[in-house]
Order: C-alpha cells, then structure tokens, then sequence
C-alpha cells in the first residue's frame, strides 16, 4: 500500500486519539511526571508526554554566526570536534553525514541539491501526516549540522496498523500452563530447579504457569484487550515496529519514480533512521529500565555463568535478534559435554603415549634407521630417532579414541539440531509466533522497484508495454554471469594463494637445511609448520573481509526482489566464500599433503625444481592439527577480540585526546543530551549476518576435522562465553536500537547447519581413514604381524631404496653427514624392494591398506548416517507438552468466540424483548399471519 492511497485522517478519527493536554489538565497518568519542556531529556517530544517512538536525522546547513552560538562551552566549541570524532564510529555506514561544520561556503550546484533535498523531506513528511503519524522537528540540537525528525505514533494510529499487520495481541482471558508429565519434561524441570541460582534476575510481570491467550489485534474486538493502560499496551518495541511499517509503505511520489524511505536514505534526504533505546545504562539520569536491566543480566561479564534472559532480550530487540542469541545460547551448552569428552580423549592419549608401541619403536636408538633425505642435494640423509618428539606428539591425537569421538561428535551434531528445533518451537510457543508463517508481507526492495521503473520507461519508449513489468531471468543474466564468474575466480584466488604457501614451506625448509647454524637447523620442522600456518592465518582473516564485500556487491548486481531473497543470497555467497577460504587449507593438509609426492628416485615437480612435500612418518595429522588450532585460536582472538573488543577501545582513546574534553567536561555534555542524541552517537546496526557467519564457521571448524583436533569444542567453548557477552554489551551499549524484526527460525542458516553435520561424517571418515594410521594399524595387528601385536609396525611402513638409483642433480651434497656410507635408505611408503623384480612398484600390502580404508570409510558413513538418522526419528521436533498446550489455546479461542458471539445473541434478544410493546387488557393478541409490530423506535 502506497501513500498515496492513504485518505486523510478524518476528525472523527483523531478524536479517539488520546488527548494529552486534557489528561494533564484532569491530573491522568501521564508518561512523565511535571517536566519543562527545556528539560526534557527522555523519548518524548518536547510536551513531555508523546513519546517519541521512531527518528530520522537530515542534514542542515546553518549561517557561521548562527553556527558560532550553537556552541554549549564556549568558544572552543567542544561539541563540534566529538561529533567529528564520534562521527568515525560510523564508517561502516555508508549513509553517515561528512560535513565540515568550519566550511564556510557552499557552491550552488551543492545549494541547489540542498533545496531539493528538503523538497523531498517536506512532501515525505507530509504524506506521514496523512497516515496520522505526528511530527516535531528539533534543528537546534547540541550536535551541529544534524537535525531531528522525531515521529509520534497515536493511539488510533496503533490500532489501525496492529490490525493491518495482523499483530497478536494478549488478551484478557488468562489460563494455566500444565508442565508435561512425561519423563523428559520431568527432567528438564527437576534440571530447571537445581540451575535455579544460573538464572538471571529479571522480574516477570506474570507467573510461569500462566499464559495470556493471544490473538490479532482488531479494532471491533477492543473489548477483548486489557486496554486498562494504553500508554503500555504497545510496548516500545511494537510502536517503534508499526512506525518503521508506515514508513516503508509511505512514498514521496514528486519525482519520476516513487521514493521510500530506503531510497531516501541512499540519496542522503535523510541520513539515518532509527528507533530510540529505552534509557540510559548509568549515571543521573539512569531510571530503571529493559535496557539497564539488560546491561546488569546479560551484557556484564559478571554474570558469564548464569543463562541468558532471552524472554527480555525478545521483549526488547525483537524476535530475530532473541532468536539468535537463544540459539547460541543452546550451542554453547550442547559444546559442554563435547569439550568433557574432547579433553578425556586428549588425556587419554596422553596417559597412553608411554605404552603406543610405534611410537616406542621410533624412539628406540636401537633401531638405527636411516632415513632418505626430505629435500634434493641440501638435505641429507636423517635418523628415524629424531622424529621421536612428532610420533609421541601425534599419538595424543591418533589414537584408539580418536574414532570414539568421530562418531560421538557426529551424533552430537545431530541432538544439537534436534535439541534446537525443540527449543525453537518452545519459543514460538511462548512469544506466540505459532501462526506466523508465509503468508506474512515482504516488501519490494528500493533498488528492485527502481530498476523496475527504469525497465517500465525503456518499453514506453519503444511502444511495447507489458501489464506486469518486472525484472526476469533474461534481465538478471549479465549479473547471474559475473556472479559465476567473480565466485571461480575468487575461489581459483584461495587455491593460488594456499599453493603459494605450499612454494614458501618447500623453499624455506631447503633453506634452514643449507643453514650452518645449529639452532636454526635444531628444529626445521616444527618452524616451517609453524610460520606457514600463521601465514595462512593472516590471508585468512584479510581475504575474509574482501570477500564480505564482494559478495555483497554480486548480491546487489542481481537485484533481489525482497529483503528476505537479498538476504539468502549474500548469505549462501559469503558463506561459499568464507568456507573454502578458511578450509582450503586444513583440506590440503588432511587428504592432499604426502600423497603427490612420488618415491625417491622419482619425485613430484611443480614450477620447475620445487619438489612436492612429505608428510612426517607419524603422518600429517599433527601438521593438521597446528593449522586447526593456529587458525581456531587466531581467528578467535583477533577477529573477535581485537576487531570487536580493541579497535572500538582505541578508537575511544584517541576520540578522548582529540576532543581535548576531561572526564568532567564529558559526564556534562552526557548528561545535557537528549536521549535521540545520544543514539546518534552510536553505531549502526549491521545486521546478524556477520555474527551468524563466525558462529557458522566455527562449527564447521569443531565437527569438520575433530578427528585431527579433539580440543576443539573446548577452546569453541570457552571463545562463546566470552562471545556472547561480548556481543549483549555491543548490543546494548554500542550500537543503535535495531527495528524489531519477527521471525519464528534462524532461517537458511539452519540449512547450512544441518549441511555441515551431513558432510562432518564423511570428512572425518576419510580423516581417520587416510591421513591417521589408524587403518594401517588394524591391518598390521590382524594380518601381517606375527604375534598379534603392533611390534614391527614402524618396520612394516617402510620400503627400502637403494641410493645408486638417485637421479643425477639430486642426491645430497653431504652424503657423510651421519658419519657412514649409506647404501640403503628408508622412506615411507608400501612399495616392493630393490632387489625384487618389481622393484619400486606399489606393494601387495598397499592395495590391502587401501581396500580397508575404503571399506572403513563405506561402513563408518553408513554406520553413523543410520544412527543420526534414527536418533532424528526418534525425538519429536515438537515436544508433546507443547503440541498439547497449542491445542489447548485453539480451544479455549473457540470458546471465548463462542462466549462473545452467544453474549452478543442474548444482547439482542433482550434489547428485542425490552422494545416490544406489550398488549392492554382488551386487546386480543395478532394473528399468526399478521405483520409484526414495528420496532422503528428501537435502537
């Protein structure tokens, strides 16, 4: 619906808005107590009484005296430079002012857009008031250049739009929630009572056991309503909502195409739009409020132990925003038992490392195996004892258990999914989203309608018009192209990067082995691991960043329909760009790394003389689990802590030197702002996006490889905690009130989140399968070795070469760095000796290995498949007290229709038998076929 559908509001109808003066005249409730309108500093308007429910700021353009007096200290006007310096907090909002108030002049061309600019406003404003919104402009604010549109929703004005958006609404009727009384909703109630102290101390107006019964609001029903307070009836975060909703429908409609409010802001007629927190946090002003109360229970790190208070977060940020942190709240519990389980695993590997017998073997001098040089001519040949440190540090992760906790990690991925549906439908229970579902309105995007008109005035142009114009596939096709194209591209970019690292760990291992120093040569391997796993960090976190944006840019090149289509889409590109980016690695390293290498004698090339790298001889998965952990914790810290925690801090710092303001100065200036103001002082919100994405990938990091990195859940564990505080004091604190958006699921995340745990399985399968020796092992033990023991295993793995049959160019230039002459090296591999008559050919025992690692991968897959797959079945997604309890309110809203509508039947029947006029003594009574007696004078 367009504005210009809007009929003006008739004076009937705005009689039945609440009228503030007569109120303060008969002493009523009134929102504020006895207030100077020059004092007001809450959300009203400047009468103290109209609460301010949305606002939209523009910018102005003051003469230089009139910009000289509008100082509040003088003439050092200290006000100017924070707003200047406070102004950089915004930079990832694209629609923020970047005036210089010290500017004296404008050119005409930048006057002239001014004017039109303010055209724009007055016929948008306009239109707002024919829907019944109430204005007040304030230019004269404390921060310069920036003026405030403060928007006042009335009472007729809410009832008409909570009808038109179908709002549920409490209702009077009020009845008892029963508990189940089956064994899981015993337990989870008992569980309830005994973490009784973790919950937080936020006090509810009603009772647990009871439940309004909600409905849509209609105006015909009011009687239906407690409207006992109005002023409370519609809370601030519904107000602000049904404002937002007139706003987005309401068009300025002078120019060739209609603008909305989106498009206003994009051509800078107004510059930001928001909704207004409820009050402040601390200080004089500070009366009790959501968003403190907030700020004490959830966004302290005090109170890291306790859980979330969803239902105010809900209350107060909207159903998406409280659906989100609900469900990271259920992540992070359900990674409580897996981080117990991780650390048992990792402590049993290492209670086992001194009884692993290959590992033993290894470290064992008695041995005296020599080992075939790593490198061409610079490497020399090596004993296997030195290897001794890798094989006991690789036996903590590649153990017995190891495949225990693959398939612990793969059901848990399952009841986690499975505990959130349940969790989420308990949810839409209780904030009455039962009956929220598609066929709700999504509006058309700004830029999609814009692109329409443009297509609309090409076809009246050239005569052909069409009834319905809108962008087809056909239109769409040259982004749909540069999409594919930009994401092969991007994609081929990681691969070319990853391989480059792979060149930088070849090289600089030759170059530590040509060193003569004895430290640097002391440990190559573990340096070489080392470096390129941060270098692979660091490309990671700044690779990330541009590929954000340039998902957003393809998103924007297609141009989505509606909000909901342009959010799947930049979802499911950035997260396509994300995933391979962060994971392009760790796969090299887990199936790739070890396996393009070729055999002594014949070796790999790529670019010329770069031979292709080993693996050590306990395998790659600790080379594996370096990268996992350098790139969990790295991201962990420094996305999440220094981007979100350090920048913001420093930023403040230098905002404190330039503003040449004391603490005194500052607590002054805070306390003269009006409440928009202030909120013009913080951040935009961006979205849940980026939040969801981090959370997205660390899960595909905790299920993806843990059969290489056990700890996982625990440091993903312990990284939420902090996260989830980090993220309530930036909400509540930092950033502008978001518009409460409803939602009854977290939506295609959901999809990705169920994806990932599918292909968690088969990663691990193949994990365990080809890149531990897991497999090898098992074969050994019951195949070849005799005595039914791992003893002899190290020597099983190895194949002999013999050193006369190195290429010319490529043996080692010291070949007497042991201090013998070596005939015979070893290197691992399953291939037949050199005195056999197939001599350096894949071995009988090779292809036994791979027919049980494939046949390993087969059953562990299906194996695992079938248990998520009953365990899926087996838990209801809907838990039975809840499907019973939404039975139970279409029920009891049967009955209180049926109640009204028989109340309004014996309404009339009374008001029928009260209006008949009764018979005198002699008159006889009508005739059957007589016409009844008139009623004209009922009313």
């Amino acid at each position: 619906m367009k504005s210009a559908d809007y009929e003006p509001v008739s004076s009937e109808e705005r009689n039945l808005d609440v009228d503030f003066v007569t109120m303060a005249r008969n002493n009523e409730s009134v929102p504020m107590k006895d207030l100077c309108p020059d004092t007001v500093l809450g959300p009203y308007f400047s009468d103290g009484m109209r609460r301010v429910d949305y606002v939209l700021t523009y910018h102005i353009q003051k003469s230089g005296s009139t910009r000289r007096r509008s100082s509040r200290f003088g003439d050092n006007n200290f006000i100017q430079r924070l707003w200047r310096s406070l102004s950089t907090r915004s930079s990832r909002a694209p629609l923020q002012p970047k005036e210089d108030p010290e500017v004296a002049a404008q050119e005409h061309q930048t006057d002239y857009h001014e004017d039109d600019k303010r055209f724009k406003r007055d016929e948008f404003e306009e239109n707002l008031r024919k829907t019944g919104l109430e204005l007040e402009k304030d230019e004269e604010s404390t921060i310069p250049g920036i003026g405030f549109l403060k928007i006042h929703a009335p009472w007729n004005v809410l009832c008409r739009e909570a009808e038109f958006m179908k709002l549920k609404m409490p209702t009077k009727k009020v009845y008892e929630v029963k508990q189940g009384s089956n064994v899981v909703e015993k337990i989870r109630m008992f569980i309830h009572k005994v973490t009784a102290p973790l919950h937080p101390k936020v006090n509810t107006s009603r009772s647990q056991c009871e439940k309004p019964l909600c409905h849509a609001f209609s105006r015909e029903k009011q009687h239906l309503f407690d409207l006992s307070d109005k002023n409370k009836f519609f809370d601030s975060k519904t107000r602000s909502s049904i404002v937002y909703e007139v706003l987005k429908r309401t068009k300025c409609m002078k120019p060739k195409y209609p603008l909305g409010l989106t498009s206003l802001l994009a051509n800078g007629v107004y510059t930001s739009a928001y909704p207004l927190h409820d009050g402040d946090i601390v200080g004089v002003n500070a009366e009790p409020n959501d968003r403190k109360l907030l700020y004490e229970q959830w966004a302290s790190y005090s109170v890291f132990y306790k859980y979330q208070p969803i239902g105010l977060i809900r209350k107060y940020f909207g159903e998406k925003v409280g659906l989100y942190f609900a469900w990271l709240g259920v992540y992070t519990q359900m990674l409580i038992p897996a981080a117990i389980i991780g650390v048992i695993v990792f402590l049993y590997g290492c209670a086992t490392v001194d009884d692993n017998i290959p590992s033993m073997e290894i470290c064992d001098p008695r041995n005296n195996i020599t080992m075939c040089p790593l490198c061409d001519q610079a490497c020399s040949y090596w004993k296997l004892v030195t290897a001794c440190g890798t094989a006991r540090a690789s036996h903590l992760f590649d153990n017995a258990a190891t495949v225990f906790f693959s398939v612990f990690m793969a059901l848990w991925a399952v009841l986690f999914m499975e505990h959130w549906k349940r969790r989420q439908m308990r949810l839409n229970y209780v904030w009455d989203l039962t009956g929220f579902g598609e066929e709700e309105e999504d509006h058309n995007r700004a830029e999609y309608e814009f692109r329409v008109m443009q297509k609309k005035l090409k076809q009246e142009h050239s005569g052909l018009m069409d009834e319905k114009v809108k962008l087809t596939c056909t239109d769409r096709l040259p982004a749909y192209m540069t999409t594919v194209v930009m994401m092969g591209f991007m994609i081929t970019v990681t691969f070319v990067i990853v391989f480059g690292v792979i060149l930088y760990r070849i090289s600089i291992k030759a170059a530590l082995h040509m060193s003569s120093h004895p430290v640097v040569r002391y440990n190559i391997r573990a340096t070489v691991k080392t470096t390129a796993a941060i270098i692979n960090l660091i490309i990671i976190i700044v690779l990330d960043e541009i590929y954000g944006a340039i998902a957003r840019w393809l998103t924007r090149l297609e141009v989505p329909k509606t909000d909901k289509s342009f959010e799947e889409r930049l979802i499911f590109k950035t997260f396509i760009l994300k995933f391979v980016n962060a994971f392009t690695p760790i796969v090299y390293l887990a199936f790739f790394r070890g396996r393009l290498v070729g055999r002594p004698g014949n070796y790999l090339y790529v670019v010329g003389s770069y031979r292709m790298e080993e693996c050590a001889h306990a395998g790659c998965l600790m080379e594996l689990c370096i990268q996992l952990c350098i790139t969990m914790l790295g991201k962990q810290l420094i996305q999440n802590n220094l981007f979100e925690i350090g920048i913001p801090k420093l930023k403040k710092m230098l905002r404190k030197r330039k503003s040449e303001l004391d603490s005194i100065q500052e607590q002054v200036l805070h306390n003269t702002l009006k409440r928009y103001e202030k909120d013009q002082l913080l951040g935009p919100f961006v979205g849940l996006n980026p939040e969801y994405m981090e959370m997205i990938i660390q899960f595909g990091m905790v299920t993806l490889f843990v059969a290489s990195f056990p700890l996982a859940p625990l440091f993903a564990l312990l990284n939420n905690i902090i996260e989830i505080r980090l993220d309530a004091k930036k909400f509540v604190t930092e950033l502008r009130r978001p518009i409460a958006a409803k939602a009854k699921d977290i939506g295609i995340w959901y999809n990705l989140l169920r994806g990932l745990s599918k292909v968690a399985v088969i990663v691990n399968a193949f994990v365990i399968a080809f890149t531990s020796d897991f497999i090898p092992r098992l074969v050994y033990q019951y195949m070849y070795s005799p005595d039914g023991t791992l003893h002899g295993f190290v020597n099983h793995t190895l194949s002999y070469f013999n050193v006369t049959d190195f290429d010319p160019g490529t043996e080692p230039l010291q070949p007497m760095h042991l201090g013998y002459k070596v005939s015979v090296c070893r290197y691992k591999d399953y291939r037949d000796p050199p005195w056999s008559s197939t001599k350096y050919e894949l071995s009988k025992e090779f292809w036994a290995i791979l027919a049980a690692r494939l046949a390993f991968v087969i059953v562990f897959q299906n194996v695992v498949m079938l248990m998520s797959d009953f365990v899926d079945w087996l838990i209801p997604d809907i838990p039975k007290d809840i499907s019973l309890q939404i039975h139970k309110e279409k029920i009891l809203m049967v009955e209180l229709f049926m109640k009204e509508e028989q109340g309004k039947r014996f309404a009339a029947r009374d008001n029928q038998d009260n209006c008949t006029i009764p018979l005198s003594a002699n008159q006889s009574p009508p005739q059957p076929r007589s016409r009844p007696v008139s009623q004209a004078n009922c009313s």
